[in-house]
Protein backbone atom coordinates (compact mmCIF):
# COMPACT_ATOMS: atom_id res chain seq x y z
CA UNK A 1 0.00 0.00 0.00
CA UNK A 2 1.50 3.36 -0.92
CA UNK A 3 2.20 5.82 1.78
CA UNK A 4 1.13 9.37 0.88
CA UNK A 5 3.33 12.33 1.76
CA UNK A 6 2.25 14.70 4.56
CA UNK A 7 1.53 17.39 2.19
CA UNK A 8 -0.91 14.96 0.00
CA UNK A 9 -2.28 13.87 2.94
CA UNK A 10 -3.05 17.81 3.88
CA UNK A 11 -4.11 18.24 0.10
CA UNK A 12 -6.91 14.90 0.46
CA UNK A 13 -8.36 16.74 3.69
CA UNK A 14 -8.92 19.91 2.51
CA UNK A 15 -10.55 18.64 -0.57
CA UNK A 16 -12.83 15.87 1.32
CA UNK A 17 -13.58 19.28 3.97
CA UNK A 18 -14.98 21.76 1.18
CA UNK A 19 -17.41 19.14 0.13
CA UNK A 20 -18.69 18.16 3.70
CA UNK A 21 -18.37 21.59 4.72
CA UNK A 22 -19.18 24.01 1.99
CA UNK A 23 -19.65 27.19 3.94
CA UNK A 24 -17.20 26.97 5.68
CA UNK A 25 -14.84 26.82 3.04
CA UNK A 26 -16.70 29.72 1.47
CA UNK A 27 -16.26 31.57 4.44
CA UNK A 28 -12.17 30.80 4.51
CA UNK A 29 -12.38 32.04 1.07
CA UNK A 30 -14.78 35.37 2.10
CA UNK A 31 -11.27 36.15 3.71
CA UNK A 32 -10.40 37.29 -0.16
CA UNK A 33 -12.85 39.89 -0.14
CA UNK A 34 -11.92 41.28 3.37
CA UNK A 35 -8.73 41.94 2.03
CA UNK A 36 -9.53 42.84 -1.52
CA UNK A 37 -12.35 45.89 -0.69
CA UNK A 38 -12.63 45.58 3.24
CA UNK A 39 -8.78 46.17 3.97
CA UNK A 40 -6.99 47.40 1.13
CA UNK A 41 -10.08 49.82 -0.19
CA UNK A 42 -12.40 50.89 2.18
CA UNK A 43 -10.39 51.12 5.36
CA UNK A 44 -8.73 54.31 3.77
CA UNK A 45 -12.29 56.12 4.97
CA UNK A 46 -11.12 55.93 8.79
CA UNK A 47 -7.90 57.11 7.73
CA UNK A 48 -8.48 60.02 5.67
CA UNK A 49 -9.62 62.15 8.38
CA UNK A 50 -6.12 62.29 10.13
CA UNK A 51 -4.34 61.60 6.99
CA UNK A 52 -5.66 64.60 5.68
CA UNK A 53 -5.44 66.71 8.83
CA UNK A 54 -1.85 65.71 9.57
CA UNK A 55 -0.90 66.16 5.73
CA UNK A 56 -2.83 69.31 5.31
CA UNK A 57 -4.62 67.95 1.77
CA UNK A 58 -7.68 69.35 0.49
CA UNK A 59 -10.88 66.52 -0.02
CA UNK A 60 -10.31 66.40 -3.91
CA UNK A 61 -6.51 65.03 -3.00
CA UNK A 62 -7.29 63.21 -0.26
CA UNK A 63 -9.90 61.57 -2.40
CA UNK A 64 -7.87 60.82 -4.78
CA UNK A 65 -5.89 58.23 -2.89
CA UNK A 66 -8.89 55.89 -3.45
CA UNK A 67 -9.04 57.12 -6.76
CA UNK A 68 -6.09 55.79 -7.77
CA UNK A 69 -6.36 52.80 -5.98
CA UNK A 70 -9.41 52.26 -8.37
CA UNK A 71 -7.01 53.00 -11.12
CA UNK A 72 -4.97 49.81 -10.25
CA UNK A 73 -7.96 47.50 -9.45
CA UNK A 74 -8.91 48.64 -13.32
CA UNK A 75 -5.81 47.61 -14.72
CA UNK A 76 -5.37 44.15 -12.39
CA UNK A 77 -9.02 43.57 -13.64
CA UNK A 78 -7.47 43.55 -17.32
CA UNK A 79 -4.49 41.66 -16.23
CA UNK A 80 -6.47 39.20 -14.06
CA UNK A 81 -7.44 36.55 -16.53
CA UNK A 82 -3.95 36.74 -18.08
CA UNK A 83 -2.25 36.10 -15.37
CA UNK A 84 -4.41 33.40 -13.66
CA UNK A 85 -3.31 31.51 -16.65
CA UNK A 86 -0.02 32.00 -15.98
CA UNK A 87 0.08 31.13 -12.22
CA UNK A 88 -3.12 29.26 -11.53
CA UNK A 89 -6.14 30.21 -9.48
CA UNK A 90 -4.72 29.19 -6.48
CA UNK A 91 -1.33 30.25 -6.86
CA UNK A 92 -2.73 33.97 -7.93
CA UNK A 93 -4.81 34.17 -4.99
CA UNK A 94 -2.37 33.98 -2.06
CA UNK A 95 0.35 35.68 -4.18
CA UNK A 96 -1.75 38.93 -4.67
CA UNK A 97 -2.83 38.87 -0.76
CA UNK A 98 0.57 38.28 -0.07
CA UNK A 99 2.39 41.40 -2.20
CA UNK A 100 -1.39 43.38 -1.28
CA UNK A 101 0.21 43.68 2.67
CA UNK A 102 3.36 44.76 1.00
CA UNK A 103 2.09 47.50 -0.71
CA UNK A 104 0.18 48.58 2.96
CA UNK A 105 3.62 48.18 4.94
CA UNK A 106 5.27 50.06 2.31
CA UNK A 107 2.16 52.68 2.71
CA UNK A 108 3.42 53.63 6.22
CA UNK A 109 6.81 54.79 5.23
CA UNK A 110 6.21 57.78 3.39
CA UNK A 111 4.12 60.89 3.69
CA UNK A 112 4.79 62.10 0.03
CA UNK A 113 1.74 62.45 -1.54
CA UNK A 114 2.83 61.10 -5.16
CA UNK A 115 4.67 58.20 -3.52
CA UNK A 116 1.47 57.49 -1.37
CA UNK A 117 -0.57 57.85 -4.40
CA UNK A 118 1.66 55.02 -7.02
CA UNK A 119 1.64 52.52 -3.65
CA UNK A 120 -2.35 53.20 -3.87
CA UNK A 121 -1.92 51.93 -7.58
CA UNK A 122 -0.07 49.02 -6.91
CA UNK A 123 -2.17 47.46 -3.67
CA UNK A 124 -4.92 48.27 -6.32
CA UNK A 125 -3.48 45.60 -8.87
CA UNK A 126 -2.64 43.13 -6.26
CA UNK A 127 -6.08 43.27 -4.47
CA UNK A 128 -7.93 42.91 -8.12
CA UNK A 129 -6.18 39.90 -8.61
CA UNK A 130 -7.22 38.66 -5.00
CA UNK A 131 -11.27 39.30 -5.50
CA UNK A 132 -11.25 37.84 -9.12
CA UNK A 133 -9.42 34.72 -8.15
CA UNK A 134 -11.63 34.25 -4.77
CA UNK A 135 -14.96 34.74 -6.82
CA UNK A 136 -13.75 32.50 -9.19
CA UNK A 137 -13.03 29.74 -6.68
CA UNK A 138 -16.72 30.78 -4.71
CA UNK A 139 -18.35 29.97 -8.09
CA UNK A 140 -16.78 27.17 -8.47
CA UNK A 141 -17.82 26.21 -4.98
CA UNK A 142 -21.51 27.33 -5.48
CA UNK A 143 -21.56 25.80 -8.89
CA UNK A 144 -20.95 22.12 -6.68
CA UNK A 145 -23.49 22.97 -4.08
CA UNK A 146 -26.32 24.30 -6.62
CA UNK A 147 -28.61 24.22 -3.69
CA UNK A 148 -27.06 26.55 -1.74
CA UNK A 149 -25.60 28.85 -4.72
CA UNK A 150 -26.61 32.35 -3.56
CA UNK A 151 -25.84 31.43 0.58
CA UNK A 152 -22.25 30.53 -0.67
CA UNK A 153 -21.81 33.43 -2.59
CA UNK A 154 -23.10 35.90 -0.33
CA UNK A 155 -20.90 34.41 2.00
CA UNK A 156 -17.72 34.91 -0.12
CA UNK A 157 -18.58 38.44 -0.80
CA UNK A 158 -19.68 39.69 3.27
CA UNK A 159 -16.18 38.70 3.42
CA UNK A 160 -15.79 42.35 3.06
CA UNK A 161 -17.33 43.10 6.00
CA UNK A 162 -15.28 41.01 7.87
CA UNK A 163 -12.50 43.64 6.67
CA UNK A 164 -14.43 46.58 7.18
CA UNK A 165 -15.24 45.50 10.77
CA UNK A 166 -11.21 44.53 11.40
CA UNK A 167 -10.29 47.92 10.34
CA UNK A 168 -12.82 49.83 12.41
CA UNK A 169 -11.44 47.85 15.21
CA UNK A 170 -7.80 48.27 14.75
CA UNK A 171 -6.95 51.28 13.24
CA UNK A 172 -8.26 53.96 15.90
CA UNK A 173 -6.40 51.77 18.50
CA UNK A 174 -3.11 52.05 16.80
CA UNK A 175 -3.47 55.86 15.71
CA UNK A 176 -4.21 56.62 19.40
CA UNK A 177 -1.00 54.67 20.38
CA UNK A 178 0.78 55.92 18.17
CA UNK A 179 -0.31 59.15 19.05
CA UNK A 180 0.04 58.28 23.04
CA UNK A 181 3.72 57.35 22.08
CA UNK A 182 4.53 60.56 20.71
CA UNK A 183 4.83 59.15 16.73
CA UNK A 184 4.56 62.35 14.11
CA UNK A 185 2.24 60.30 11.76
CA UNK A 186 0.42 58.66 13.79
CA UNK A 187 -1.89 56.89 11.21
CA UNK A 188 1.29 55.42 9.80
CA UNK A 189 1.11 52.72 12.29
CA UNK A 190 -2.39 51.74 10.88
CA UNK A 191 -0.80 50.81 7.76
CA UNK A 192 1.57 48.92 8.95
CA UNK A 193 -1.18 47.21 11.02
CA UNK A 194 -3.32 46.66 7.72
CA UNK A 195 -0.37 44.84 6.36
CA UNK A 196 -0.07 42.28 8.79
CA UNK A 197 -3.95 41.35 8.17
CA UNK A 198 -2.99 40.55 4.39
CA UNK A 199 -0.50 38.24 5.40
CA UNK A 200 -2.77 36.52 7.96
CA UNK A 201 -5.13 35.93 5.30
CA UNK A 202 -2.86 34.58 3.03
CA UNK A 203 -1.83 31.81 4.66
CA UNK A 204 -5.32 31.26 6.05
CA UNK A 205 -6.72 30.77 2.61
CA UNK A 206 -3.94 28.89 1.14
CA UNK A 207 -4.76 25.70 1.40
CA UNK A 208 -8.13 26.08 0.96
CA UNK A 209 -7.43 27.75 -2.67
CA UNK A 210 -5.08 24.76 -3.68
CA UNK A 211 -7.97 22.12 -2.66
CA UNK A 212 -10.52 23.74 -4.62
CA UNK A 213 -8.88 24.75 -7.57
CA UNK A 214 -7.54 21.24 -7.97
CA UNK A 215 -11.05 19.87 -8.44
CA UNK A 216 -10.78 21.21 -11.95
CA UNK A 217 -11.88 25.27 -11.33
CA UNK A 218 -12.74 26.46 -14.45
CA UNK A 219 -9.92 28.67 -15.53
CA UNK A 220 -9.50 31.80 -16.98
CA UNK A 221 -9.88 31.50 -21.24
CA UNK A 222 -9.97 33.86 -24.07
CA UNK A 223 -13.89 32.71 -24.70
CA UNK A 224 -15.89 34.74 -26.70
CA UNK A 225 -19.25 35.35 -24.86
CA UNK A 226 -22.03 38.45 -25.93
CA UNK A 227 -21.13 41.26 -23.77
CA UNK A 228 -22.92 43.63 -25.41
CA UNK A 229 -26.32 42.13 -24.15
CA UNK A 230 -24.77 42.82 -20.45
CA UNK A 231 -24.98 46.48 -21.06
CA UNK A 232 -27.38 47.58 -19.02
CA UNK A 233 -26.04 45.49 -15.98
CA UNK A 234 -22.58 46.87 -16.35
CA UNK A 235 -24.18 50.12 -16.84
CA UNK A 236 -25.70 49.99 -13.45
CA UNK A 237 -22.70 48.44 -11.68
CA UNK A 238 -20.21 51.26 -12.94
CA UNK A 239 -23.02 53.73 -11.52
CA UNK A 240 -23.01 51.39 -8.25
CA UNK A 241 -19.46 51.74 -8.30
CA UNK A 242 -19.47 55.51 -8.21
CA UNK A 243 -22.40 55.56 -5.86
CA UNK A 244 -21.14 52.86 -3.18
CA UNK A 245 -17.26 54.42 -3.20
CA UNK A 246 -18.34 57.96 -2.78
CA UNK A 247 -20.42 56.65 0.46
CA UNK A 248 -17.27 54.62 1.96
CA UNK A 249 -14.72 57.36 1.37
CA UNK A 250 -16.48 59.73 2.40
CA UNK A 251 -19.39 58.99 5.51
CA UNK A 252 -16.52 59.05 8.24
CA UNK A 253 -15.63 62.33 7.29
CA UNK A 254 -19.09 63.56 7.12
CA UNK A 255 -19.76 62.18 10.31
CA UNK A 256 -16.78 63.83 11.79
CA UNK A 257 -18.15 66.98 10.44
CA UNK A 258 -21.08 66.31 12.09
CA UNK A 259 -19.11 66.46 15.42
CA UNK A 260 -20.27 62.55 16.17
CA UNK A 261 -18.12 61.21 19.02
CA UNK A 262 -15.07 58.77 18.01
CA UNK A 263 -16.46 56.31 19.96
CA UNK A 264 -19.47 56.48 17.90
CA UNK A 265 -17.76 56.52 14.71
CA UNK A 266 -15.74 53.64 15.36
CA UNK A 267 -19.12 51.66 16.62
CA UNK A 268 -20.67 52.65 13.03
CA UNK A 269 -17.90 51.10 10.88
CA UNK A 270 -18.33 47.83 13.30
CA UNK A 271 -21.90 47.97 12.67
CA UNK A 272 -21.60 48.62 8.89
CA UNK A 273 -18.98 45.58 8.80
CA UNK A 274 -21.31 43.56 10.95
CA UNK A 275 -24.25 43.89 8.52
CA UNK A 276 -22.20 43.10 5.41
CA UNK A 277 -21.34 39.86 7.20
CA UNK A 278 -25.31 39.41 7.80
CA UNK A 279 -25.92 39.96 4.11
CA UNK A 280 -25.06 36.76 3.19
CA UNK A 281 -28.61 34.68 4.16
CA UNK A 282 -30.51 38.00 3.64
CA UNK A 283 -30.39 38.00 -0.33
CA UNK A 284 -29.32 34.78 -1.05
CA UNK A 285 -33.15 33.70 -2.07
CA UNK A 286 -32.76 36.76 -4.08
CA UNK A 287 -30.22 35.86 -6.05
CA UNK A 288 -31.06 32.17 -6.72
CA UNK A 289 -34.70 33.25 -7.66
CA UNK A 290 -33.77 36.50 -10.14
CA UNK A 291 -31.96 35.66 -13.78
CA UNK A 292 -31.93 39.10 -15.00
CA UNK A 293 -31.06 42.56 -13.16
CA UNK A 294 -33.92 42.70 -10.73
CA UNK A 295 -32.00 41.50 -8.39
CA UNK A 296 -29.21 44.49 -8.96
CA UNK A 297 -32.09 47.04 -9.05
CA UNK A 298 -33.75 46.16 -5.90
CA UNK A 299 -30.42 46.46 -3.86
CA UNK A 300 -29.22 49.62 -6.06
CA UNK A 301 -32.33 51.59 -5.16
CA UNK A 302 -32.31 50.41 -0.77
CA UNK A 303 -28.57 51.42 -1.24
CA UNK A 304 -29.89 54.83 -2.35
CA UNK A 305 -32.21 55.05 0.47
CA UNK A 306 -29.37 54.07 2.85
CA UNK A 307 -27.34 56.78 1.55
CA UNK A 308 -29.32 59.72 1.58
CA UNK A 309 -29.80 59.13 4.98
CA UNK A 310 -26.68 61.18 6.86
CA UNK A 311 -27.21 63.98 3.89
CA UNK A 312 -30.67 64.73 5.23
CA UNK A 313 -30.09 64.68 8.79
CA UNK A 314 -27.10 64.83 11.54
CA UNK A 315 -29.07 62.33 13.46
CA UNK A 316 -27.37 59.73 14.83
CA UNK A 317 -29.64 57.13 14.99
CA UNK A 318 -30.68 57.28 11.52
CA UNK A 319 -26.60 57.64 11.10
CA UNK A 320 -26.77 54.39 12.23
CA UNK A 321 -29.63 53.21 10.72
CA UNK A 322 -27.83 54.24 6.97
CA UNK A 323 -24.78 52.05 8.07
CA UNK A 324 -26.46 49.05 8.40
CA UNK A 325 -28.61 49.63 5.50
CA UNK A 326 -25.58 49.94 3.20
CA UNK A 327 -23.70 46.93 5.16
CA UNK A 328 -26.43 44.86 4.59
CA UNK A 329 -26.87 45.47 1.10
CA UNK A 330 -24.09 46.84 -0.98
CA UNK A 331 -21.55 44.02 -1.26
CA UNK A 332 -24.80 41.92 -2.20
CA UNK A 333 -24.94 43.94 -5.28
CA UNK A 334 -21.72 42.73 -6.13
CA UNK A 335 -22.72 39.10 -5.18
CA UNK A 336 -25.59 39.97 -7.73
CA UNK A 337 -23.30 40.02 -10.57
CA UNK A 338 -21.92 36.96 -10.19
CA UNK A 339 -25.25 35.30 -9.76
CA UNK A 340 -25.86 37.57 -13.28
CA UNK A 341 -22.71 35.50 -14.79
CA UNK A 342 -23.37 32.43 -13.24
CA UNK A 343 -26.99 32.00 -14.51
CA UNK A 344 -26.39 33.15 -18.15
CA UNK A 345 -22.83 31.81 -19.44
CA UNK A 346 -20.88 28.76 -19.07
CA UNK A 347 -18.54 28.24 -16.66
CA UNK A 348 -15.24 28.54 -19.04
CA UNK A 349 -16.55 31.99 -19.74
CA UNK A 350 -16.73 33.03 -15.90
CA UNK A 351 -13.62 34.36 -15.02
CA UNK A 352 -13.69 36.43 -18.27
CA UNK A 353 -17.22 38.12 -17.00
CA UNK A 354 -16.15 38.54 -13.80
CA UNK A 355 -13.13 40.80 -15.26
CA UNK A 356 -15.83 42.47 -17.03
CA UNK A 357 -17.93 43.39 -14.42
CA UNK A 358 -14.74 44.51 -11.68
CA UNK A 359 -13.53 46.87 -14.66
CA UNK A 360 -16.78 48.75 -15.01
CA UNK A 361 -17.14 48.92 -11.02
CA UNK A 362 -13.31 50.11 -11.20
CA UNK A 363 -13.99 52.74 -13.31
CA UNK A 364 -16.96 53.51 -11.54
CA UNK A 365 -14.76 53.87 -8.10
CA UNK A 366 -12.27 56.23 -9.90
CA UNK A 367 -15.07 58.99 -10.69
CA UNK A 368 -16.65 58.40 -7.54
CA UNK A 369 -14.19 60.09 -4.78
CA UNK A 370 -12.82 62.82 -7.60
CA UNK A 371 -16.73 63.66 -8.28
CA UNK A 372 -17.33 63.39 -4.91
CA UNK A 373 -14.10 65.23 -3.22
CA UNK A 374 -14.49 68.41 -5.81
CA UNK A 375 -18.32 68.69 -4.87
CA UNK A 376 -17.43 68.66 -0.74
CA UNK A 377 -14.51 71.28 -1.35
CA UNK A 378 -17.26 73.78 -3.20
CA UNK A 379 -20.31 75.40 -1.70
CA UNK A 380 -22.92 72.39 0.31
CA UNK A 381 -19.51 70.49 1.52
CA UNK A 382 -19.55 67.14 2.08
CA UNK A 383 -23.71 66.48 2.07
CA UNK A 384 -23.97 67.63 -1.42
CA UNK A 385 -20.82 64.83 -2.71
CA UNK A 386 -23.11 62.36 -1.16
CA UNK A 387 -26.23 63.41 -2.25
CA UNK A 388 -24.25 62.81 -5.53
CA UNK A 389 -23.69 59.27 -4.56
CA UNK A 390 -26.97 58.59 -3.52
CA UNK A 391 -28.28 59.83 -7.09
CA UNK A 392 -26.13 57.54 -8.88
CA UNK A 393 -26.84 54.36 -7.04
CA UNK A 394 -30.87 55.50 -7.87
CA UNK A 395 -29.82 56.11 -11.65
CA UNK A 396 -28.18 52.54 -11.29
CA UNK A 397 -30.84 51.12 -9.77
CA UNK A 398 -33.00 51.99 -13.30
CA UNK A 399 -30.37 50.68 -15.44
CA UNK A 400 -30.53 47.72 -13.72
CA UNK A 401 -34.49 47.19 -14.49
CA UNK A 402 -33.72 46.92 -18.08
CA UNK A 403 -31.17 43.91 -17.81
CA UNK A 404 -33.34 40.67 -18.84
CA UNK A 405 -31.98 37.25 -18.57
CA UNK A 406 -30.34 35.59 -21.44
Amino acid sequence: MKTQRPTELIGTFTLAFHERHPCLAALALSLAAAVALGITRFSYGLLLPPMRIDLNWSYMLAGSLNTSNAVGYMVGALAAPAAMRWLGVARQLTCSTVLAGLFMLLSATTVNAETLLALRVCSGVVSSFTFIAGGVLASRLSSLNPSRAGLLLGIYYSGTGLGIALSALLIPLLVSAAQQSGHTHGWQWAWYGLGALCFVAAAAMHTIGNAISRDNVAQAQRQRYALGQFTWALSSYFLFGVGCIGYMTFVVALLKEQEMAGWLITSFYCVLGIAVMASSRVWARLLERYKGGQAMAVLNAILAAGTILPVLTASVPLAFVSGVIFGGVFMSVVASTTALVRHNLGAQYWSAAISAFTVVFALGQIAGPLLVGWLADGPGGLTRGLALSAGALALGALAACRQKHL
